[in-house]
């Protein structure tokens, strides 16, 4: 199938922003006891501060399950990774393990810096044990949307590089399909010179939003922001976006992810593996 064929068939009537940044089959396993649904009104900061203790609750038990000593561990990006960097570095201390950090991207770099963690790269560690990060959203495949915060090349590399890619997210980011939750659209890194060429193709059969400037990566690339309107076969959608000249890479992770630990808002940690087909 052509790449004209693939972008008029997947990307369809869509809206294309600029800058935005910030179940059946599904086997899921509770980490505690058994899940019980509560609806109850809270306010917005009580909404948030759950969602803190979900993130936290979901990198511990990332950590505790899949770091091992003497293994090179990739070490995502964003807001729930904090916490699973924090219980890295509590385990390194207290059980004296030799851990070696790979960072996806200055954020990550940082916190590995800041915790005391060695520090490597791809050139020293082409080959790690285990990558752990969070996403944006996660539909029932383990489809993943990620690089809201711009740096989804560098953790897709990172994330490949991985013998084992989980990944830990709060209840927020837990969807049936792709878009249920997360409505800020697919991050797709853009070499600068082919900006306007690359949203022009994409936006060939449907209208352009512009939010406001392109947002810069770690890499100096440009993140564009395609907002889909329904679900598709992401896979091919990958494959459509990225055999566009000038895009880098795309915030979709298609059967990457091994596992993911999603913290619930009772305090329990569901497990979920991808689908048995």
């Amino acid at each position: 199938m052509g790449r004209a064929m693939l972008l008029q068939r997947w990307l369809g009537p869509t809206l294309l922003s600029a800058g935005h940044r910030s179940a059946g089959g599904r086997k899921q396993t509770p980490f505690t006891s058994k899940l019980k649904h509560v609806s109850l009104f809270r306010s917005p900061s009580s909404r948030r501060g759950m969602a803190e203790e979900a993130k936290k609750r979901a990198g511990y038990a990332a950590v505790d399950n899949h770091v091992q000593n003497n293994q090179v561990v990739g070490v995502g990006s964003g807001s729930t990774i904090v916490y699973a960097v924090d219980r890295l570095a509590e385990r390194v201390r207290q059980e004296k393990l030799n851990i070696v950090c790979v960072p996806t991207s200055f954020q990550a770099r940082q916190l590995i810096l800041q915790h005391g963690l060695t520090l490597s790269d791809l050139d020293r560690h082409p080959e790690l044990d285990v990558a752990i990060d969070g996403a944006d959203e996660v539909d029932a495949a383990l489809t993943l949307i990620k690089g809201g915060g711009g740096c989804l090349t560098q953790e897709k590399i990172v994330a490949g590089c991985a013998k084992h890619f989980i990944v830990i997210a709060d209840f927020r980011k837990d969807s049936s399909v792709l878009g249920q939750q997360w409505k800020k659209g697919v991050p797709i890194e853009v070499i600068p010179m082919a900006y306007v060429p690359v949203s022009r193709t994409i936006a060939m059969r449907s209208s352009l939003l512009i939010v406001q400037g392109p947002v810069v990566t770690d890499n100096s690339n440009f993140i564009l922001d395609w907002k889909f309107e329904h679900a598709h076969n992401w896979k091919e959608v990958n494959t459509a976006i990225k055999m566009i000249p000038g895009v880098v890479e795309t915030g979709l992770f298609v059967g990457m992810a091994e596992r993911v630990y999603f913290g619930m808002e009772d305090g329990n940690v569901v497990v979920r593996d991808p689908p048995v087909n």
